[in-house]
């Protein structure tokens, strides 16, 4: 993806609060004198004998079987070259994260200092009593080569090196969908290699194993065409030489039907496509920029398939598609390594999901764009999170059938649920809504502008495209905070009411026709409007905003009374309320009322019900809703479970469709077990409940933050349920991120609106 980023914020970003991007965390409690026994002395002797006695037990009693070494001697960092083994350590701990984001895999990284390939590898070897696999990362080659084919002989678990095979599965996939649209047959197609590192050897090697004919390829190297005339080969381009006296790319294209780019920027020309077979593949993977622009390569030939390595154009190859699921299924079923039939199972599971109808919730993520197999979708998009059930089991079956796993798998079905459970399926929804948002950015006014947090938010969100920021406040402090951080805001608006004359007039006498009634004369209202929240909201209401934003220095009433005079709740429902999402890594929850309304009668939970079931779709989720007590059923008699008893059949009645049940203890109504073995009648039985409606504004408030004070737990709220317009209030002291998220849900409310 283009992004912009600057050094500031990168480094910032690394260094800010623990520096790096991992830490260890405890999986067993450690909270008393008896645990720390067992974690520890005398209590570790017990598994460490067990394992002496039986070395499989390894992976019983320690973390081994979900532990991959991510390891590097930094020869060749991304497109920075041999920088170092220290200076590699910021990208192998991303590849650790995008392993626990996207598989639920831990990582270990290890950066080492040596560049002799056979020392790497008797480290490497040395280290295999500790990891459950190893993914090798940025070694130049073609050192590369020996060092990952002599541990894959040496060593019993796990090998790959992922900047070889994981853009040989990706494009493999590609290019195997992209022949079916064409219908041109793997075995007849010409293709033409432009580079002959690492990724590009690794690309046609596979090729090779998909069908393609080696007659049929030429690979060329930054010399020119790989051919039996020259004498500068090493065995692994040696492989690929041709007896042809083509030498450059312009004569090796000609006729040809694929084009595939592992090499730099703007090297294959407009004119060099039109020389092409009929309906050409063209995978331009070089990054940052493309071996030929998107744009270009469109304009020359109607009829060509694209691919790149960028996310802001259609069929983007990139390897977090590939590397967590393959690596989750090999662990899964204790794979001695990742071999061939594992890697062609992972093409074969790519390709066949983009053929499948893609969830409303992938489409949602893409701005509801369309998509469907053909020559702008032939691989899945990353945020699908069908990935890891359908890739994982793939890789573990061929493991299975190619007689190499240690740990077979019997409950498919099981497994699957697992794997969401490991990840925490719904964790992606952020990225989710920031995918969606930037689809259609909208203009987002800030009434709190001149606070550096909002000026480095509406930084990113411009630099993302996810937004249109408008800054309200004092015009010389927000510019003289811009020029202080080295911000480029200088497309933004920024507005003073204070200094709004004509503005204020214009929306004062507004305000006072909508408040007259209600006690605000035409000067109150002029004098109102000098407040930035009545200012902002006044911006949405006349259409000069798309949504409104405040509440990060203000405590919510504040900021929530100008909204509702201004704006005003929906007159079909006539109520608001507040709606938080709390994620962790195994569900997505979400609770309301949190913010506005302090007892709510039956009937305005009833509402509140209508309201809530909404805002869950809308974030893309079926609402399962419980109607939160301190009694289950009638179990205990009171006024506070009579109401939440008497609003649960008015929300029956009133929306017959819906999953809710109630009155009940949130513990119970999380809890499947419990649920089935003493409520089975629930209709919440089997699968618990993903929405918490609570009886009053106390229980409902305290219970969210409670849950974010303990940690491990991500928030996107409040979320403002029933305004008429897209209005949102930030929690006082919100994080850049906090406010980044809130702004994406205000865009992305704007577009829905």
């Amino acid at each position: 993806m283009s992004v912009k980023i600057r050094k500031e914020d990168a480094l910032q970003y690394h260094m800010q609060g623990q520096p790096g991007k991992i830490e260890v965390t405890p999986t067993k409690s450690l909270s008393s004198q008896i645990d720390l026994a067992l974690a520890y002395s005398p209590g570790v002797a017990e598994p460490c004998l067990a394992i002496a006695e039986n070395i499989e037990d390894v992976y019983k009693y320690t973390a081994k079987g979900n532990l991959v070494g991510v390891i590097s001697n930094g020869t060749a960092v991304l497109g920075l070259g041999n920088i170092g083994p220290e200076a590699s350590k910021p990208v192998m701990e991303g590849k650790g994260v995008l392993f626990k984001k996207f598989a639920g895999i831990d990582v270990f990284d290890i950066e080492i200092n040596c560049e002799d390939p056979h020392e790497f590898i008797k480290i490497v070897k040395s280290l295999e009593p500790t990891f459950g696999g190893i993914n090798l990362e940025d070694i130049k080659a073609p050192e590369s080569f020996l060092i990952e084919e002599t541990l894959r002989r040496e060593m019993k678990i796990p090998i790959m090196h992922d900047d070889q095979h994981g853009t040989a599965i990706i494009s493999g996939a590609a290019l195997l969908n992209a022949l079916t649209i064409v219908d041109k047959k793997i075995d007849e197609v010409k293709i033409v290699v432009n580079g002959a590192g690492a990724s590009a050897i690794a690309c046609t090697n596979l090729y090779l194993d998909l069908g393609v004919k080696k007659e049929n390829i030429f690979m060329l190297d930054s010399k020119g065409v790989i051919s039996t005339q020259r004498t500068d080969l090493d065995n692994y381009k040696a492989k690929f030489a041709r007896e042809t006296n083509i030498q450059t790319l312009e004569e090796a294209l000609k006729d040809a039907d694929v084009f595939l780019g592992l090499s730099k920027a703007n090297v294959l020309t407009a004119e060099m496509l039109q020389t092409m077979a009929k309906n050409p593949i063209v995978f331009a993977l070089a990054n940052p920029d493309p071996e030929i622009a998107y744009e270009k390569a469109m304009a020359a030939r109607e009829d060509i398939i694209m691919a790149t390595g960028r996310s802001d154009h259609p069929n983007q190859v990139n390897n977090v598609l590939g590397f967590p699921y393959i690596f989750r299924g090999a662990l899964d079923v204790r794979a001695t390594a990742i071999n061939e039939a594992m890697k062609l199972a992972a093409v074969k599971a790519i390709a066949q999901l983009a053929k499948e109808p893609v969830p409303d919730i992938v489409s949602q993520a893409y701005g509801n764009k369309k998509l469907q197999f053909g020559k702008e979708y032939l691989i899945p998009k990353p945020l699908d999170p069908r990935l890891i059930t359908t890739i994982s089991p793939a890789v573990a079956q061929a493991a299975m059938d190619s007689g190499i796993a240690k740990q077979p798998i019997t409950d498919w079905e099981k497994y699957k649920t697992e794997l969401q459970q490991r990840i925490g399926i719904d964790n992606k929804l952020i990225s989710r809504i920031v995918q969606y948002a930037k689809k259609q950015p909208k203009r987002v006014v800030f009434a709190e502008g001149d606070h550096l947090k909002i000026l480095k938010a509406a930084q990113i969100l411009l630099d993302e495209a996810i937004a249109q920021p408008i800054l309200l406040g004092d015009v010389n402090k927000i510019k003289h905070l811009i020029a202080e951080h080295k911000l480029d805001l200088h497309n933004c608006p920024i507005i003073d009411p204070k200094n709004e004359d004509e503005k204020c007039k214009i929306y004062g006498e507004m305000l006072y026709q909508k408040r007259k009634r209600k006690g605000v004369t035409q000067y109150q209202g002029q004098k109102l409007m000098r407040d930035r929240n009545y200012f902002g909201a006044m911006m949405l209401e006349v259409g000069e905003a798309d949504a409104f934003l405040s509440g990060l220095t203000k405590d919510y009433p504040t900021v929530l009374r100008p909204a509702l005079q201004v704006i005003g709740a929906d007159p079909e429902i006539d109520l608001v309320a507040g709606m938080y999402v709390l994620m962790n890594k195994n569900r997505t929850l979400f609770f309301a009322d949190t913010t506005v309304n302090i007892l709510p009668t039956p009937e305005q939970l009833m509402k509140i019900v209508g309201l809530v079931a909404k805002g869950v779709k809308f974030f893309g989720f079926e609402p399962r809703i419980a109607m939160v007590s301190y009694s289950n059923f009638g179990s205990v008699r009171g006024d506070l479970p009579d109401r939440m008893a008497l609003a649960t059949r008015l929300a029956k009645e009133k929306f017959p469709h819906l999953t809710i049940d109630g009155e009940l203890q949130a513990n119970v109504a999380l809890n499947t077990e419990i649920l089935k073995e003493n409520y089975p009648f629930s209709e919440l039985a089997n699968e618990g409940a993903n929405t918490l409606i609570f009886p009053n504004l106390a229980a409902g408030n305290a219970a969210y933050k409670l849950l974010l004070e303990v940690g491990m737990t991500e928030a996107i709220g409040p979320v403002l349920l029933g305004m008429r317009k897209p209005v949102h209030v930030l929690q006082l002291g919100s994080t850049i991120k906090d406010i980044v998220n809130m702004a994406s849900v205000a865009v992305m409310d704007a577009q829905k609106h």
